[in-house]
């Protein structure tokens, strides 16, 4: 950028700060590099500014410099979207990680927290009076970016997804208008909220129904050989659908790290893993596992009463900050043979010691939603399969694995039901973020024509509005440093 420019900028930035009162980093300033780093260490984007909000007036005046001076905005919340929509080149970032605070009524057992939590300093405040939501399984995620595309984990079977147990939304629209958003205040807007993503505004609050989960619960990893995978997996597409809501499945699948409940001679070949909760009584619990439990020849269980914050951080250091990631996912109806055959080819191929399979058994609770309740859409009994390429940042081969995925994932497809969940949406264009919304599309449209016609909010997996309906040329896929765009030819949303 010419000096004259660089100039003018910095005078438009000592402007902002007289109005601002948290703190706004620009290039070549301390913390600037540090704090456009967000978890996939694939991203590497240079923002404009960083406006690190601290109460909802910051993020207003932020938005509103960025839209007086034709800058694009992103939002970060946990920074924890694999396609790295927190941060793009040249936008201003505004990064809600400091607007913090946890509200807990236990009476009412409603939860009120600031867009800046992450799920494990939530599931802290919670579990002081025993109660718990539907929330992310690995505690450094933000609380923001989960609820708003739908929001999974343990609870999903016995509590419904993230969305359903959601109340009201703070959220700041496109105009700079501050709204208290629910069912009764702004029903349409609210629907469009829990599933739709970040395209309607920038959420500062949220407010969740609680439920009364721990502190203890009974769960952990059970893990079997690959040779026994197809096996366990055949039982568990008999077993899951009809299990109690009490019981959370989650998959996971890798290459088996040295831990001290495993044999010492299976570390590092590829394995089968479960990870269960469940969240009732623990004598009930040990009852209905039991058949799952003595499937075949299990290499290793873990499953014991433990804290429920505990089995919240369990996949954390498969999640560890700074190496690249690239993940797809698939909806299938059910786990057929065939399906299953290629499940196992995946595992037994992973391009690398950090990546994994995982997934979740989608029934109970979850399952049981209308379709036109939320943004969300169909939630039909079957399961979710994700295949994430993991890589350590200085390996050459990135785009090798990300190929892996999409190689991987157009097996998968080819047995699913042409549905995604909005929650693990990564570089979609289009035709794919509109293939998550099936049937609410045109409600979603509507409410983007009506709450950002002139989609300020468009570096996430887009939802443009009816203006800007054609298939876009993202101006992002050319400042996407991450392998996977130039390898496979695709861009965001």
């Amino acid at each position: 950028m010419a000096q004259a420019a660089l100039d003018r900028r910095s005078r438009m930035f000592r402007s902002l700060r007289t109005r601002f009162r948290g703190a706004l980093i620009q290039p070549g300033e301390d913390a600037y590099d540090e704090t456009r780093r967000i978890w996939n260490g694939a991203v590497d984007r240079r923002p404009a500014l960083i406006a690190r909000c601290v109460d909802a007036d910051d993020v207003v005046t932020a938005l509103r410099f960025a839209r007086d001076h034709a800058l694009p905005i992103s939002v970060r919340g946990g920074g924890h979207g694999v396609a790295g929509n927190a941060v793009y080149d040249d936008a201003v970032m505004i990064d809600l990680t400091l607007i913090k605070g946890v509200s807990v009524d236990p009476a009412k057992r409603q939860a009120r927290a600031a867009a800046g939590v992450t799920w494990g300093e939530f599931d802290l405040a919670t579990q002081r009076y025993g109660l718990a939501t539907t929330g992310g399984t690995v505690s450094q995620v933000g609380i923001s970016g989960l609820t708003l595309h739908g929001g999974f984990g343990h609870l999903l079977r016995k509590h419904g997804l993230t969305v359903d147990n959601l109340r009201a939304v703070e959220l700041i629209t496109a105009e700079g208008e501050q709204l208290r958003v629910d069912a009764q205040s702004e029903p349409e807007l609210f629907w469009g909220l829990r599933g739709g993503g970040g395209n309607f505004g920038i959420a500062t609050s949220f407010t969740y129904d609680l439920h009364p989960v721990g502190p203890l619960v009974l769960g952990g990893p059970v893990y079997w050989p690959i040779e026994q995978a197809a096996e366990v997996l055949r039982f568990l597409r008999d077993f899951a659908p009809a299990a109690p809501d009490e019981l959370g499945i989650m998959l996971v699948a890798h290459q088996l790290p040295p831990l001290p409940f495993l044999p010492p001679e299976q570390y590092g070949k590829p394995a089968l893993g479960l990870l269960l909760t469940w969240a009732g009584e623990v004598a009930e619990g040990i009852r209905v596992l039991t058949p799952l439990l003595h499937v075949a020849s299990p290499l290793g269980n873990l499953v014991r009463p433990v804290p429920y914050r505990a089995l919240q951080t369990l996949l954390d250091g498969a999640a560890a900050p700074g190496n690249g990631a690239y993940w797809r996912s698939v909806r299938l109806p059910q786990l057929s043979d065939s399906a299953i055959e290629v499940f196992v080819s995946l595992l037994d191929s992973l391009p690398t010691r950090l990546s994994f399979l995982t997934g979740w058994a989608i029934s109970g609770a979850a399952s049981r939603v209308a379709a036109d309740a939320t943004a969300v859409g169909e939630r039909e009994v079957g399961f979710e399969i994700r295949l994430i390429a993991v890589w350590p940042p200085e390996d050459p081969a990135a785009g090798q694995h990300a190929a892996w995925v999409h190689e991987g994932w157009n097996r998968l497809r080819a047995h699913g039901n042409g549905r995604q969940y909005p929650t693990f949406l990564t570089d979609e264009r289009l035709s794919g973020v509109r293939a998550a919304y099936q049937d609410g599309w045109a409600r979603l449209v509507a409410l983007k024509d009506r709450y950002d016609p002139g989609n300020v909010f468009r570096l996430n997996a887009n939802i443009p509005p009816s203006s800007q309906s054609a298939e876009p040329t993202h101006h992002l896929v050319s400042s996407c440093t991450s392998p996977h765009t130039a390898t496979n030819g695709v861009g965001s949303g």
